[in-house]
C-alpha cells in the first residue's frame, strides 16, 4: 500500500528514537514516504496532496492538532457526501438508529499514531497510548481490514474530530499556545494554571455573549461558554478523562454542554461532575443537548474558538454541524 507518514517533529511525547523505530517498522510493510511538518498548516496541505495523488493510507505521528490538520486536508480533496446536513432536529425526533447506512467515504484511510500531550482522538478510537504499540496495532489491522467510519463535526469551513469550544476553554487554549511558542512544554499543570488565571482575572464573567439557535427550537441566550463534543471524553487532564457530554459518540450527532453562569461554586461543581463517573454535568445553569445535526452560535462580542484543542481565532457567528460517515480510520 502506498502510504504517507506525516511527522510533527515537535510532538511532545515522542522521542527521536521512537520516531525512527516507527518509521522503520512502517517502511518494512508499506510503500512509505515520510514528511516532517515545518509550519502550522503544513500537515493539511501535505495530506490534501497525498489524497489527490492516490495514496491509500495517510498516517500521522503527532498530537491532536496534527490529526486535525491532516483530516482537513484529506476532506478538502474528497469532501464527504454528508458535509451539509439539512437542519437541527431534537434527538427525540431522530434516533441514532434512523441514520441511513452509507457507503464508505472516498479517499485514503487515516491512521493516527499518538505523539502529543493529550491524544484525545487516538484514545477515543481505542488505540494504545504508546506510539510504538499503536504502530504495531495499525500494521496488524491493515491486512485484517480493521477499520471504521466515523462522523466528524464542522465549524463553518473547518472539520474537527472530537470537540469544539467557544469562550473560556478556547481562551485557555489561546493562552497555552502562546506560552508554548515561548518554550513552555505542554502539560496538565500548565492547562490548569492557564484555566485558573483566565477564570479568576481575565474572562468576562458578568456579561454572557453567546446565543444558541437551532431550527425548530427556541433560541437559548445568555450563555458564557459552549463545549461541543463529537465523542467522549471531551479531553483529558493527564490520565483523567473529562466527560462534558458522556453520551457523545462518533456514530451520533453532536452533543452540547453550556453554562449560563460562571460563578466560582457553580463552575467548580460542573468541573467536579465532568471529572466524575456519573451522568455528566447537571444543574440550574447547565444546558445540555444530545445528538444534534446543527448548532448556530451568535455572539454579542467576539469570542475565542478552538477546534480539537487548536485556537482558530475570535468569531461573532459560528455554524457547527455534524458530518456523519465522514472519514475511514484504522483501528
Amino acid at each position: 500500500m502506498r502510504a504517507l507518514l506525516i511527522v510533527n517533529p515537535h510532538a511532545t511525547s515522542t522521542t527521536q528514537v521512537r520516531k525512527d523505530v516507527i518509521g522503520h517498522a512502517l517502511a518494512a510493510r508499506l510503500d512509505l514516504e515520510v514528511v516532517q511538518t515545518r509550519y502550522r498548516g503544513h500537515a493539511s496541505s501535505v495530506a490534501e496532496a497525498a489524497a489527490r495523488d492516490g495514496y491509500g493510507l495517510v498516517l500521522t505521528l503527532g498530537g491532536d492538532g496534527t490529526v486535525n490538520e491532516a483530516v482537513n486536508g484529506l476532506l478538502r480533496a474528497h469532501p464527504p457526501a454528508s458535509a451539509r446536513p439539512a437542519s437541527a432536529r431534537p434527538a427525540s425526533a431522530r434516533p441514532a438508529s434512523a441514520r441511513p447506512a452509507a457507503a464508505p467515504p472516498p479517499g485514503p484511510l487515516l491512521a493516527a499514531l499518538p505523539g502529543g500531550n493529550a491524544n484525545v482522538f487516538t484514545r477515543a478510537l481505542g488505540l494504545p497510548a504508546d506510539p510504538v504499540d499503536a504502530t504495531g496495532r495499525v500494521l496488524a489491522s491493515l491486512p485484517a481490514g480493521r477499520t471504521r467510519t466515523v462522523g466528524l463535526g464542522r465549524a463553518d469551513d473547518r472539520y474537527f474530530c472530537f470537540n469544539a469550544g467557544l469562550g473560556l476553554d478556547a481562551e485557555v487554549v489561546r493562552l497555552v499556545e502562546g506560552l508554548r511558542a515561548r518554550g513552555r512544554p505542554a502539560s496538565a499543570a500548565l492547562y490548569l494554571w492557564a484555566a485558573a488565571r483566565q477564570f479568576s482575572s481575565v474572562t468576562n464573567r458578568r456579561e454572557p455573549a453567546l446565543t444558541l439557535e437551532r431550527d425548530g427550537a427556541p433560541a437559548v441566550d445568555a450563555l458564557f461558554l459552549g463545549l461541543i463534543s463529537n465523542t467522549c471524553p471531551w479531553t483529558y487532564l493527564g490520565q483523567r478523562p473529562v466527560r462534558a457530554s458522556p453520551a457523545a459518540g462518533f456514530d451520533t450527532g453532536l452533543d452540547l454542554f453550556a453554562l449560563r453562569r460562571l460563578s466560582t461554586i457553580g463552575t467548580l461543581n460542573a468541573v467536579r461532575q465532568m471529572l466524575g463517573r456519573d451522568g455528566g454535568p447537571t444543574g440550574k445553569h447547565v444546558v445540555t443537548l444530545h445528538d444534534q445535526d446543527a448548532l448556530t452560535f451568535r455572539a454579542a462580542r467576539p469570542v475565542a474558538v478552538q477546534l480539537d484543542g487548536e485556537y482558530v481565532g475570535e468569531r461573532e457567528h459560528v455554524l457547527i454541524h455534524s458530518v456523519p460517515n465522514a472519514l475511514r480510520v484504522v483501528v
